[in-house]
């Protein structure tokens, strides 16, 4: 079973300012390893608290990608992409 990766207009913004193989290997890790799994969950990490309590996040080196697991539609919405330092500001 194959997701759908859909990525918002803010995280197309975000991918563009960064150094371009960091963007590739973020790009290449929803394509290669999330997209095609079963259980998009399997390995990523929900996210805690109210504000953030409905999110997954997913490890690429130090960037982090917070997305939105959508189970009836089979959709992986990415929401927000950056350092892990600033990403959960």
């Amino acid at each position: 079973m194959a997701w759908l990766i859909k990525v918002s207009a803010g995280v197309r913004k975000e991918l563009r300012k960064l150094d371009p193989p960091v963007a590739q290997r973020i790009i290449a890790f929803l394509r290669d390893r999330v997209q095609p799994l079963d259980d998009p969950r399997s390995i990523g990490e929900a996210l805690q608290g109210k504000k953030y309590g409905e999110f997954w996040k997913y490890r690429v080196g130090d960037m982090r990608i917070i997305a939105r697991i959508e189970d009836r539609e089979l959709i992986i919405l990415v929401v927000r992409v950056g350092h892990r330092k600033q990403v959960y500001r």
